[in-house]
This record gives C-alpha cells, sequence and structure tokens, in this order.
C-alpha cells in the first residue's frame, strides 16, 4: 500500500517540531510539495505518495531537522513576486529585505539607474527589475561563489521577459568601482554583512549556513558601512536614495557615520514588519 500525504506530514512535523524547527508543518509541507512536484495548495485533495517519494520526502526531512536550511533542500528562494535559484555559498535572502525594495519605491522610476550593492543571490536587484521600469539596474558582488548564482538568477530573469539586470564583479572598497556612474544613480540599496564576530556561536544552524562573507563584518558588524557609505555618495546623483539594511542595535552607530561623512541629508531609520529597527534611509545632499 502507498502511504497517504496525510501519514508522512504528520510523521514528519512531529520531527521536525522535535528537532526545534519550525513552524514545522509549514516545513514539512513545503517539503513534501517541493517532492510531489507541486503547490502546497495541492496536498489539500491527501495525494498519494509512492515509495519513492516517501523515501525522498523523509531523506529530506531528517536532513532539514539537522539544520541545513529549507531553501538548501529544494534549490530556491521566495522574495517578492520572484523564486530565486539558491543554493551553498550564496546568502539566502529573507522575507525582511522585502521591505527595502518597498521602501526605495519613490526613486525606482523610470529613466532611473539603480544599484545593488553587496547583492548575493541578486534578490534585491531583481524584484527592482521586475516591478518596476528603471532604464538600468546594476548588482555589485565580489565573492565568486555568490556570483554564480547571481548570474544564474539573472538570466533566468531576463529569459522570463524581466529587464535585464547587470551583474558587476567587484569589491565596494575599490575607489574606481562604476566609476563611469559617479553622480548619475537614482537609488543605491543594499543588504551588506552585518553580523559582530561576537555573535558567531549564537547562530541558528540555518543562518550559519549562509557564507561568512555575507554575515560577519568585524567585531561590530559595521567593518563595510563606511566604504559602502563611500561609494554611494559618489555614485548618488543630488537627492538620491541610499538605503540599507542593518542590525536593529546598529542605527546610532550607522547614522553617526552618515554624518560624519557629510554627503547626506533626511537620515532615518525605517521598522521592519516586526517594528525592530533595521533599515536606515538617507538622501544625498
Amino acid at each position: 500500500m502507498q502511504p497517504q500525504a496525510h501519514t508522512e506530514l504528520a510523521a514528519a512535523t512531529a520531527q521536525l517540531s522535535a528537532a526545534g524547527v519550525g513552524p514545522a508543518r509549514v516545513e514539512a509541507e513545503l517539503l513534501l510539495a517541493f517532492v510531489l512536484g507541486r503547490g502546497r495548495s495541492g496536498l489539500l485533495a491527501g495525494p498519494t505518495v509512492s515509495p519513492e517519494q516517501a523515501a525522498r520526502f523523509r531523506e529530506l526531512v531528517g536532513r532539514r531537522a539537522t539544520g541545513v536550511p529549507l531553501q538548501h533542500l529544494t534549490g530556491s528562494a521566495p522574495f517578492r513576486h520572484l523564486e530565486l535559484a539558491v543554493g551553498p555559498g550564496v546568502f539566502i535572502p529573507r522575507p525582511e529585505t522585502e521591505l527595502l525594495v518597498e521602501l526605495a519605491a519613490g526613486w525606482l522610476l523610470p529613466g532611473a539607474t539603480v544599484v545593488d550593492l553587496c547583492a548575493g543571490s541578486g534578490a534585491v536587484a531583481l524584484a527592482v527589475a521586475n516591478e518596476f521600469a528603471p532604464a538600468r539596474v546594476i548588482a555589485v558582488e565580489r565573492s565568486e561563489p555568490a556570483l554564480r548564482w547571481l548570474r544564474r538568477n539573472a538570466a533566468d530573469r531576463q529569459a522570463a521577459g524581466d529587464r535585464p539586470v547587470e551583474v558587476v564583479a567587484g569589491d565596494i572598497s575599490d575607489p574606481k568601482l562604476l566609476a563611469d556612474l559617479t553622480g548619475t544613480v537614482a537609488a543605491v540599496l543594499a543588504n551588506p554583512p552585518y553580523v559582530a564576530e561576537s555573535l558567531r556561536d549564537r547562530l541558528p544552524p540555518e543562518v550559519a549556513s549562509d557564507p561568512d562573507e555575507a554575515l560577519f563584518a568585524g567585531p561590530d558588524g559595521l567593518a563595510l558601512m563606511s566604504a559602502l557609505i563611500a561609494l554611494a555618495g559618489r555614485l548618488l546623483r543630488p537627492g538620491g536614495l541610499l538605503g540599507i539594511e542593518h542590525a536593529e542595535d546598529q542605527t546610532p552607530a550607522l547614522h553617526e557615520l552618515l554624518a560624519a561623512a557629510g554627503d547626506w541629508d533626511r537620515v532615518a531609520g525605517r521598522p521592519d514588519l516586526t517594528g525592530r529597527p533595521r533599515f536606515s534611509l538617507a538622501i544625498r545632499r
């Protein structure tokens, strides 16, 4: 007799819950839907699961219970209206970063140039290209493993009909990076590495699976912010927007760095969807 979906889901939910993975039922359903090649809503009818599918599902559930990220198991991560390819070597985009695109909406206008720094999988840049009509969208990343995922996602979205995203391999500390765009960019958006090294041992397993280069930025997590602010100040036209995601306790220090640079007006923090101060915006003077 072939195992039924509800039986498999009940056992998987119990296993994931015991391992501290949650929401356990949701993750179990997502994994089973992936194995069956259907959407999660397709499980409502209680589909039959073949022995081969059941074995594959149990294997994935076992790996998830050990802390392997769900997105590494399925090979994709949702971000706004997109499904992006992800895996080892690239930061998994998080839902909270989606708000960075919304906060920048007033600057993502036809004819504008938009730059996504520390782009990782390309989530921010590709969402901008998918939802808005800027003339150019440029994604900058220095990690070669991450660049492979970024290039794949950019090619996939272009094939799907989205505006092309230009991928640039580069380091934000390079004074010659994007030199041809100096003073012309409407918006610079960034979700840079910002985790303090002191927090390394406190990260949950699924976060620790992200590349160190995408997570950690010195003792206080701010090691890259000065270079990012300087580059954005050079790229942006007057009135252009800088939007940065950061840790909730970094707002005062980051705003001090912006004030010290002397190039910024209307520096302001913005909360994420849970009310935590996770974003900062500034306007190029």
